[in-house]
C-alpha cells in the first residue's frame, strides 16, 4: 500500500502540473482527494493491513493529501492570473472613449403640468398646498353648500369609504378639490390665495373621463374680491398656459358652492375648435369648445361655514381638472384620456 500511496502522490502532481484550466484543476481535485476520490478508495484498504502498520501509513496518506491541496491551491492562483492577465490584454478599455449615457427617466405629462400650473399661478402670488385626498364629508359636501340628497352624494358618484361615520359625516374619496377651501378658509389667515392640487375619484369613465384623475383648485379671499378679478384670473392663465392661439370663454352654470357660478371653456386643440375632424366630429369636445372646469364668486354659506364674515371678505374659487387641461394644451393632440394612464413609454416621451 506504501507504494501505491507514492504512485498517487506522482500521478497528482503529474496533473495538476499538466492543468490548463480552473475547471480542468477543479475535476482533478475531485478525481484524486474528493470525498469518493481514489486516496479515499485506497484508504478503505487500511482494514487489510496489519494494526502496526496502520499508523504509518495513515499518517502518509495525510501527508500526501495535505501536499496534493497545497499543490492545487498554488496551481490555482497561477492559472486565475494567467487568466486575469489575458483578460487585461484581450479586453482592454480605452478611457479617452467617449463613454455610453446611462438611460434616464422621463417625466409623465400629468408631473409636467402640474409644474407648469403651479409655476404660472405663483408668479401672481398664489402658495402651493395640498389636502387629503380621503375626507370627511363635511369638507367635501356639506361645508360647500351642497344639501343631503344632492346627487354627487349619492353612491352612483362618489366614492363612500367603509369607515364608522362622525360628527362630520361619512368618510370619502374627495370627488373634487374643493374640499381645500374649507380647510383653507378654516385657518382665517388672510388674504387666502391657495392653489390646491390633488387626486379626485369619481364613478366614471369614458374618452374625458377616469376614475381617478387630477385638479388644481384655486382659491382667493380678501377684502373687496369681486368677480373682475377672476375674470382677469381666467384670462392670464388661459394666456400662459394654452398660448395666444386659444380662446377661453365662461358659461352662466350653477354650483352649489359658487354665486355667480360659471363653466369655463377653451378652445378644442385637437380639432381647432371646429367640432370636426377629417369630416366627422371631433371625438374629444363634440362641438368646438371643451369644458375645463367651473368657478365662481364663494358662496356666502361657504364662508359662513368657516367662520369667515361674509360681508367683510369676499372671494371666488375655480376648480379644473388638470388632464383636460394637458390634452387641450397647444400641440398636445390626445383624443382619448385613458392613454394617459396607460403608461406606454412610447408615448409618455412625446412630451
Amino acid at each position: 500500500m506504501k507504494d501505491q500511496l507514492e504512485a498517487l502522490r506522482l500521478e497528482i502532481e503529474r496533473d495538476v502540473k499538466a492543468a490548463k484550466s480552473l475547471a480542468e484543476l477543479e475535476q482533478i481535485e475531485i478525481k484524486y482527494l474528493g470525498r469518493k476520490g481514489e486516496l479515499t478508495s485506497m484508504l478503505k484498504g487500511l482494514a487489510n493491513v496489519p494494526a502496526d502498520q496502520r499508523p504509518e501509513l495513515g499518517a502518509l496518506a495525510n501527508k500526501i493529501k495535505q501536499a496534493g491541496l497545497d499543490l492545487i491551491a498554488g496551481k490555482r492562483d497561477s492559472l486565475a492570473s494567467s487568466r486575469y492577465d489575458a483578460i487585461a490584454e484581450t479586453e482592454r478599455v480605452d478611457i479617452t472613449e467617449p463613454g455610453v449615457r446611462p438611460p434616464e427617466g422621463h417625466l409623465h405629462i400629468m408631473t409636467q403640468t402640474i409644474r407648469e400650473i403651479t409655476s404660472i399661478f405663483e408668479k401672481i402670488g398664489f402658495y402651493r398646498i395640498r389636502y387629503p385626498e380621503i375626507d370627511w364629508d363635511w369638507y367635501a359636501f356639506e361645508a360647500l353648500n351642497m344639501p343631503p340628497d344632492h346627487p354627487a352624494r349619492d353612491d352612483w358618484e362618489t366614492f363612500f369609504m367603509d369607515a364608522p361615520s362622525t360628527k362630520k359625516g361619512k368618510m370619502v374619496m374627495t370627488p373634487h378639490t374643493s374640499n381645500g377651501q374649507i380647510h383653507e378658509l378654516e385657518r382665517h389667515k388672510f388674504p387666502i390665495r391657495m392653489l390646491n392640487i390633488a387626486k379626485c375619484y369619481r364613478r366614471q369613465i369614458d374618452a374625458t373621463h377616469t376614475p381617478m384623475f387630477h385638479q388644481f383648485e384655486g382659491l382667493l379671499v380678501d377684502e373687496g374680491v369681486n368677480i373682475t378679478h377672476l375674470r382677469g384670473i381666467l384670462d392670464y392663465f388661459a394666456r400662459e398656459f394654452f398660448g395666444p392661439g386659444r380662446v377661453s370663454r365662461i358659461r352662466p352654470h350653477h354650483f352649489r358652492f359658487t354665486e355667480p357660478s360659471f363653466e369655463v371653456d377653451i378652445s378644442c386643440g385637437v380639432c381647432g375648435g371646429t367640432g370636426m375632424v377629417e369630416k366627422k366630429k371631433c371625438k374629444v369636445c363634440k362641438r368646438g369648445w371643451l369644458e375645463i372646469g367651473g368657478a365662481g364668486m364663494v358662496h356666502p354659506n361657504v364662508l359662513k361655514a368657516t367662520g369667515v364674515d361674509s360681508k367683510k371678505y369676499t372671494g371666488f374659487a375655480f376648480g379644473w381638472g388638470i388632464e383636460r387641461v394637458a390634452m387641450m394644451k397647444e400641440g398636445v393632440k390626445v383624443d382619448d384620456i385613458r392613454v394617459l394612464y396607460q403608461n406606454d413609454v412610447r408615448f409618455l416621451k412625446q412630451f
